[in-house]
């Protein structure tokens, strides 16, 4: 079938009974999801004491939580109660394009977020003249911006392209396996995946590493006393970039290296865990982990009792 108007996924077929199970664990972990990003934003918004570089960014990462969750979980709770599993072109492209700008701003966000430590921890005396309020809006428009008008160029490209079939072996449109339904020449779209992937993942890691990397050389110099401190705030970025980037590498693996043959449980699972761990453990870590935000939640449950 030559340009479907639609694409069909594949994995809901046959699920039975299965399928109201799968749909009560979504609601309960996408309630979950924006009840703790919810409560992350409202507690940092709130909070005068909490409007500081660090905070604020962490209320950046909640937000994007937000953002790249509502482009997924609506859309498989439906299918999941639905007995036609099909989705228009318009509709496919645009969810691909809201899930693959959160994956990206998640890095975009936690390169700037190594960057403030690094700018708080390795020179003390000039943090403040470094980040400045002004400064530090430029760096979070600039970067949440360049991923989308890169994803946004992206999309255009599979627009362009026939399809020879609309068959999608995941529970929600992966922009990869679109192109590669494709019966045309797709090494432009490969070349410019690529490209994204470096732009917006392994340049913003690489520089992720080498901010830690000397907070590390600085920390061994230092008091333990400034060490502590300085690991206290340092120590939940780097669960939270852990965890994503495994969740998210597990995704690509998944959709470009065809030789591996796993369960498809298992398989769906992982090409789904960036979208439900990350979201849904972000907000446990910076809450649990940091004294000002911990106390500043404590204080609002008990002010809404």
């Amino acid at each position: 079938m030559e340009n479907s108007t639609y694409f069909y996924f594949m994995v809901f077929e046959n699920l039975g009974y299965l399928r109201y199970a799968l749909f009560i664990f979504g609601v309960i972990v996408y309630c979950a999801i924006i009840l703790f990003n919810v409560f992350i934003i409202l507690t940092i918004f709130l909070e005068r004491t909490l409007h500081q570089p660090m905070y604020i960014l962490i209320s950046c990462l909640s937000v994007n939580s937000v953002f790249g969750t509502a482009g997924f979980f609506p859309r498989v709770l439906t299918d999941l109660l639905s007995d036609i599993h099909l989705i228009s072109r318009e509709a496919c492209f645009f969810q691909s394009f809201v899930i693959f700008t959160y994956a990206a701003n998640e890095y975009t966000i936690l390169m700037l977020m190594a960057f403030d430590r690094f700018a708080a921890i390795c020179k003390p005396l000039q943090y403040h003249n470094i980040i400045t309020p002004k400064f530090l809006t430029i760096l979070i428009v600039m970067n949440l911006s360049y991923p989308m008008i890169l994803l946004g160029i992206a999309g255009l490209l599979t627009t362009k392209l026939t399809m020879c079939g609309n068959k999608l072996f995941k529970v929600y449109c992966h922009s990869y396996e679109i192109v590669k339904l494709s019966c045309e020449n797709t090494i432009v779209n490969n070349v410019f995946g690529m490209f994204i992937v470096i732009v917006t993942c392994v340049i913003p890691l690489s520089f992720i590493l080498y901010s830690y990397i000397k907070i590390l050389i600085i920390c061994q110099r230092s008091s333990s006393q400034f060490k502590g401190k300085a690991y206290q705030t340092c120590i939940p970025h780097i669960v939270v970039l852990l965890n994503f980037s495994f969740a998210f590498f597990s995704d690509v693996t998944l959709s470009r290296v065809v030789t591996l043959n796993l369960p498809v449980g298992l398989s769906v699972f992982l090409s789904l865990e960036f979208l439900i761990i990350p979201p849904i453990l972000n907000p446990l870590v910076y809450a649990l982990n940091l004294p000002d935000i911990r106390k500043k939640v404590i204080f609002l449950i008990n002010r809404f009792k």
